[in-house]
């Protein structure tokens, strides 16, 4: 089965990662992720989830998004995700093995990339995206850093600088036919 349309990739958006610095981009994704799969859009989104001795524990002491409620998909985009596709990952990136069989399924190879956080897991992917040959492009405005407002710019200048300044784009500039622009209505689930 392959879609031949962009996938939108809606990362890490766990109840772990939203903190203060975050939450603004929480309904932002909600609103994203809505509009896009109203207009057929498919969407993956990813899932981190630590464990004992992970690199994560061992060089930061970080013992965090290990069990739920950490690991749980924020509730704001629980109804969209039996619309779509999870992938569970223990590194940053969703290519990895599983993430790789998924892609090649379903035929995706332009990747649209927004969620938590900007400067790893959102970045990596791009940069996996990159490296790998597809098409990567990065959401400013629909990603966001749980350590503040200067991680998440300083992930958009280094993704600049790894994929292209032309691929770090905002909600504005997704093309019309991706994204559902009708006002929003009551979301029937």
């Amino acid at each position: 089965m392959t879609s031949g349309r962009p996938v939108l990739v809606v990362t890490d958006m766990q109840n772990g990662f939203v903190r203060e610095q975050s939450a603004h981009v929480v309904p932002v994704v909600a609103d994203l992720v809505r509009r896009w799969q109203r207009s057929g859009g498919e969407t993956l989104f990813t899932r981190y989830l630590n464990y004992p001795d992970s690199p994560f524990e061992r060089f930061f002491g970080w013992k965090r998004l290990q069990s739920s409620p950490d690991t749980d998909i924020v509730s704001e985009l629980r109804s969209y995700v039996d619309r779509g596709v999870v992938l569970d990952k223990k590194i940053y990136s969703p290519f990895t093995p599983e993430g790789m069989a998924l892609f090649k399924q379903r035929g995706w190879e332009e990747f649209y990339f927004c969620g938590i956080a900007t400067e790893s897991c959102v970045l990596k992917g791009a940069v996996d995206a990159f490296e790998h040959d597809f098409t990567p492009w990065l959401i400013a405005d629909a990603s966001a850093s749980h350590a503040g407002t200067e991680a998440h710019e300083a992930g958009l200048l280094v993704a600049r600088r790894f994929i292209g300044p032309g691929q770090i784009i905002g909600l504005a500039d997704i093309p019309a036919a991706l994204v559902d622009l009708s006002p929003q209505s009551p979301d029937p689930s």
